[in-house]
């Protein structure tokens, strides 16, 4: 199983000589230590032997800690062989997560000083705790230490975060998500701990991916789909590039009125501030694309053309905008609908943000930020690689 004989006897002799521990704590430990390996009947119950005797003693924790020895039955507290357990599971978690590679030596993109910024820095040792290994510098110029994460303040292991962003975005519930890492990882993370991580990095890397310009063909697909909030139905205008499949830009309305449409063409622009004009906008028979379009691009210019496929499907198709919206379903059918219009908005520009950085298209065999000229430099994890540059970059501006 694991070396258990001289871990748990490291243990009982470092115990023993701290004072914090009480005298069931250290007998829990020397019943660990001589070999007495607690056996799992089912969840939550347990069997351990007696050290006396040759009796053995259940022990349960359905929400309270209950053994049936003498010792709890009379004096009803924690006894040794509670403690050996609570150990033992202890021990056993901390195995369990050293059999994954969770270690979290993440290098800098950079190697700054986040106090001074300035380059003289250099390794310090590690330092380690529950959450992992992380790699300590020293910096000479301003005689400070520092440990380099994308973290700040958050205790949680930052690949068990990005794991769960990426389930998240590929259809999986908040809950399912939970299940999963306490599976895999014995972690407890409640679900909705879940969901203001993935609303706060996801953010975060939006902001910083929103400098850069993408180089675009010119040729534009929209369309709309409904998507529900509360109890009623909004609609999702979303504008894709032909060549690169960049997600321009996704825009939550109520209805599907000029306005609505001039809503979401005058986000496309103000996204794309240095790229080109688009020289054809791809549509279906929507009447209000039409005068959105005309609104928005032709007063600037008279080279954008309003293509409606109304008769022309045969030779002119919508099929890239559908292809996404589909994507888009396998994130969506899992959440039943959303809270409110801005949660909406703020999950539609998350998405878009999977869509655009991290979600290999299957046609172009690239990400759709690196067919538009878009190159981060992004490693194999690219979550964590996307997290660590844009908390650089956070860490600047603040």
């Amino acid at each position: 199983m694991f070396k258990k004989l001289s871990i748990y006897y490291i243990l009982y002799i470092k115990y023993i000589k701290c004072a914090k521990m009480d005298l069931r704590e250290i007998r829990g430990l020397a019943i660990l230590s001589k070999g007495n390996t607690p056996l799992m009947v089912k969840e939550n119950e347990w069997i351990i032997p007696s050290q006396s005797t040759k009796t053995k003693y259940t022990i349960q924790n359905a929400n309270l800690w209950t053994c049936s020895c003498p010792d709890f039955k009379y004096r009803k507290t924690e006894c040794k062989h509670i403690k050996a357990i609570q150990f033992f599971q202890k021990m056993k978690h901390k195995t369990e997560l050293n059999e994954f590679d969770l270690e979290t030596e993440i290098n800098p993109v950079k190697q700054e000083c986040p106090f001074c910024w300035s380059p003289k820095i250099i390794k310090a040792g590690k330092r380690k705790n529950k959450n992992g290994v992380k790699q300590k510098f020293y910096c000479q110029s301003c005689s400070k230490y520092f440990v380099d994460t994308p973290l700040k303040y958050v205790k949680a292991n930052p690949k068990i975060i990005v794991l769960t962003m990426d389930l998240y975005f590929k259809g999986l519930s908040l809950r399912d998500i939970s299940d999963t890492v306490f599976q895999f990882y014995n972690q407890r993370i409640h679900f909705d701990t879940i969901r203001r991580w993935i609303t706060k990095f996801s953010k975060q890397m939006d902001s910083y991916t929103k400098q850069f310009t993408p180089e675009l063909s010119g040729q534009f697909h929209s369309d709309e789909q409904m998507i529900k909030v509360k109890k009623n139905w909004n609609y999702a205008w979303n504008t894709i590039d032909h060549n690169t499949r960049f997600l321009l830009a996704s825009t939550i309305t109520k209805g599907r009125k000029v306005k609505d449409a001039q809503k979401h063409f005058n986000e496309v622009k103000n996204n794309n501030p240095k790229a080109i004009e688009p020289k054809y906008i791809i549509t279906d028979k929507l009447k209000s694309y039409g005068k959105a379009i005309k609104r928005e691009f032709r007063t600037q210019s008279k080279r954008t053309k309003h293509i409606n496929i109304v008769g022309k499907r045969h030779l002119i198709n919508n099929n890239l905008i559908e292809r996404y919206h589909n994507e888009f379903r396998e994130f969506d059918k899992t959440r039943r609908c959303f809270k409110t219009e801005k949660t909406t908005q703020d999950w539609l520009n998350a998405f878009k943000l999977y869509h655009n950085f991290i979600k290999e298209n299957s046609t172009i065999g690239m990400t759709p930020s690196q067919k538009a000229g878009i190159e981060l430099g992004l490693e194999r994890n690219k979550w964590l690689s996307l997290m660590q540059k844009s908390t650089v970059i956070n860490r600047k501006n603040v």
